[in-house]
């Protein structure tokens, strides 16, 4: 069955050709970790778990390789400004290496609340220092580099033809649309820093020995080496946010194709971003949305997955709790069938039937990881007279290719522990309704709401479930 995805290179919908048949690598950039991940960083990464997912529903061992950037990423992408590292220590007061594993911990909770499958292996970009000091020793060999005095290594962006090509870009329209001065000693306004000098007035917490001096690799050539490392020099899928198009990217292209001499990457995977109401969401102003924000306002983390899963994930998003509220009552809409599905269901389904859905939804979502088609074809579904066992197995295969873990919620719905009190002003709220005591039975289910419990009336009586 084909998969296509869109490739940023050639701007168009490719179907996809693996390097080696059945097998798929992927290198995705994962988190600066000197702060709090905010929902928008998140988006990518479900983004990404549902690219994977697709891969294995189709058969496909995959190799996934993701960066955890705990060095080197300055504060602005021109290579000035501070570590952000060293900025996070100094907000906090605590050591780099203490912030890097306290951010990395939480990172690592919210990926695993947000049901996100864990990478083949995570890159920390301070366990590969050798491995960057060679690539960009490689580079200097080729004639590629040039020194800055007290400031660093830095890529001769004229030395390499086809800089740019990924964000569409030559050189001249750099220089053309160039807001900065780059009097700094940069030759060429694109040109980015390889190796960093430690600053001769302080001493920084992360520096190493080189043989250019005591410093610390720029932000590009960690994904580099570290992809280089783990992969080796032909990679399927290298996927990030639309902000690394033109920098980030763009760089570590620039950084290895010189090196192994042809093409290193096949397909570009980019994701959009997810937008507040007041334009793009980011960590600038030091205010900004967490996973565990919304936790804390009553949303489950596998609720944003299924509000992000309802658009493409190369579309701009807008965020907002009124929106976040309709995907919170429609996926608890789905939990609530699913419990009625699992409650008539039985071992035994349709196998013809089965295979001729999934093979459905798979091609849905093959196109271009298309979530928002997929969910459709869930809801017809469950409206379908199909029966209860089939529909079953079908809600698994879901489960298994959007992780969102109906079954598994809808089970938590169905095994609840209903405390005896609860019980108790059920009946009354029930009798209370008979006797068409109204006020009275509002009174009562209120008293059942804030507890945490809801009822909901049938001909015959009464259900009481948990409010998730």
């Amino acid at each position: 069955m084909d998969i296509k995805l869109y490739n940023t290179m050639s701007r168009s919908i490719e179907t996809f050709k693996p390097i080696n048949e059945g097998e798929v690598s992927i290198y995705t950039c994962g988190p600066t970790v000197y702060h709090f991940a905010h929902i928008g960083n998140l988006r990518t990464y479900v983004s990404q778990d549902i690219m994977k997912r697709m891969f294995l529903a189709n058969g496909y061992k995959v190799k996934h390789i993701m960066n955890i950037t705990d060095v080197g990423h300055l504060t602005s992408d021109g290579d000035t400004g501070e570590d952000k590292m060293e900025k996070g220590s100094k907000r906090e007061g605590r050591s780099v290496w203490d912030i890097a594993k306290y951010y990395t911990d939480i990172f690592m909770n919210d990926i695993s609340d947000l049901n996100i499958l864990s990478a083949t292996k995570y890159t920390p970009a301070t366990q590969y220092i050798q491995e960057q000091i060679d690539l960009v020793k490689k580079l200097e060999d080729r004639g590629y580099t040039y020194k800055i005095e007290n400031d660093g290594i830095y890529y001769d962006t004229s030395k390499f033809a086809d800089y740019g090509k990924l964000g569409g870009q030559n050189l001249d329209e750099l220089k053309a649309g160039a807001r900065v001065d780059f009097s700094n000693g940069k030759k060429n306004i694109a040109d980015f820093a390889l190796w960093k000098f430690s600053p001769t007035n302080e001493k920084r917490q992360m520096e190493w020995d080189s043989p250019w001096g005591i410093g610390f690799p720029g932000w590009h050539i960690e994904c580099s080496a570290m992809c280089l490392s783990e992969i080796g020099d032909r990679l399927d899928i290298h996927s990030g946010g639309v902000d690394h198009i033109k920098v980030h990217h763009t760089n570590e292209i620039a950084q290895v194709e010189p090196v192994v001499g042809h093409k290193w990457v096949n397909y570009w995977v980019h994701m959009e971003f997810l937008n507040d109401v007041s334009g793009k969401m980011s960590k600038s102003n030091g205010e900004f949305l967490t996973l565990s924000l919304l936790k804390e306002k009553g949303y489950s983390a596998l609720v944003y997955r299924y509000f992000l899963l309802l658009a493409s994930y190369r579309t701009q998003l807008t965020f907002s709790y009124e929106l976040l509220d309709g995907a919170k009552k429609s996926y608890e809409n789905i939990v609530k069938k699913v419990a009625d599905i699992i409650k008539s269901s039985t071992k035994d389904y349709d196998k013809f039937v089965f295979e001729e859905w999934k093979t459905k939804i798979l091609e849905t979502l093959n196109n271009d990881l298309n979530t928002a088609g997929s969910i459709v074809i869930l809801q017809d579904i469950l409206k379908s007279d199909m029966d209860a066992n089939t529909k079953l197995k079908l809600i698994e295969f879901f489960d298994e290719i959007l992780g969102l873990e109906f079954i598994d919620s809808a089970k938590s719905l169905l095994n609840v522990n209903i405390p005896d009190n609860i019980k108790e002003l059920a009946k009354l709220r029930w009798f209370a309704k008979q006797n068409k005591d109204y006020a009275k039975a509002d009174e009562l289910k209120q008293q059942i709401i804030n507890h945490g419990f809801q009822v909901e009336d049938k001909k015959d009586g009464f259900d009481i479930k948990k409010i998730s």
